[in-house]
């Protein structure tokens, strides 16, 4: 499991990678200057950081209040999606229109490219962030050896 110090620096390092890309890339998609590309990534990855945190408290207490549980099925986990693009898309597309200057449909357009870049951008991060920073392995159970002693002597001399 990864220690609370790497989920930072993984998160840190997802959204200012992720700006430094998507920033010129919508400047030169739709033709607006990079500062309000910029103005409008940096709002919607705030909103969408903020988001998730209250969407998931708020969508797991509904389920334990519902189930006793906060386990998701695949069905829930379509919801799940569903429903926290769909409040993210509540707050974001009518900013996106007001600061462009733009419409509706031409920010619902904008809005979706930005989506499928995060999309793809998410699935390439992580598989890069996993290989430069391995997940730690998982502790020894102890048991197997007979001494219970193995374990921590292997792991002790595989860290130096």
């Amino acid at each position: 499991m990864r220690t609370t110090r790497d989920r930072i620096r993984h998160a840190l390092m997802f959204e200012v990678i992720g700006l430094l890309l998507a920033i010129p890339l919508g400047a030169v998609l739709f033709d607006k200057p990079a500062q309000d590309i910029g103005v409008v990534a940096i709002f919607t990855s705030l909103v969408a950081t903020g988001w998730t945190y209250v969407y998931n408290l708020i969508f797991d207490r509904v389920l334990l209040r519902r189930q006793g549980h906060a386990q998701k099925t695949l069905a829930l986990r379509v919801v799940h999606s569903v429903l926290f693009e769909g409040g993210l898309l509540l707050v974001s597309l009518p900013f996106i229109a007001i600061y462009l200057n733009i419409g509706l449909i031409e920010a619902l357009i904008m809005d979706a490219a930005f989506v499928v870049f995060y999309l793809v951008y998410s699935f390439a991060y992580n598989w890069a962030y996993d290989a430069i920073f391995p997940m730690p392995a998982p502790p020894e159970s102890g048991t197997g050896t007979g001494t219970g002693t193995g374990g921590a002597q292997a792991s002790s001399s595989a860290s130096q």
